[in-house]
């Protein structure tokens, strides 16, 4: 479990099999009905083997979530970061962020990657992520791929 300070109480764990329910629904939330992502890619077979964290807020309800992808090369890939839209910048992704992190090393990862949306590309940097290449559209939104040493 990864708590993150400055006050903001939000605390990550890994999800387990009975979370899984909650965290599709803040994704379809976040990505289907406020982005407009199709809802055929926004799920996939990597899912299944991913692992995954979130934050609850204090009724229990999970707010935000992310998944961690180990690569055959050593590395990992984070991705499906979402926060739920009411508790947007109040440390809830960044504790999501801080136990995929966390759970990379304990699997030997030395380095992440990611495909941050542009809006989202401060809140990355700020945790120490580097942008490498160009923006792209990935499901119609801009996105950087970024990189960080664990």
């Amino acid at each position: 479990m990864t708590r993150v300070g400055g006050g903001s109480g939000a605390v990550a764990s890994v999800a387990t099999q009975a979370d899984r329910p909650e965290v599709a629904a803040l994704r379809t939330r976040v990505f289907v009905e406020e982005q407009g992502v199709p809802p055929e890619i926004e799920q996939d077979a990597a899912d299944a083997t991913a692992v995954h964290a979130l934050s609850r807020d204090a009724g229990g309800r999970v707010v935000a979530t992310g998944r961690l992808l180990l690569r055959e090369d050593g590395r990992a890939s984070i991705g499906r970061m979402a926060a739920d839209a009411s508790v947007r910048g109040r440390g809830h992704g960044a504790a999501v962020l801080a136990e995929l992190h966390r759970q990379a090393v304990l699997r030997g990862v030395t380095e992440v990657e990611l495909h941050a949306q542009v809006t989202a590309r401060g809140f990355y940097e700020r945790v120490g992520y580097t942008a490498v290449g160009e923006e792209y559209l990935e499901a119609g939104i801009p996105h950087v791929t970024m990189v960080r040493r664990l």
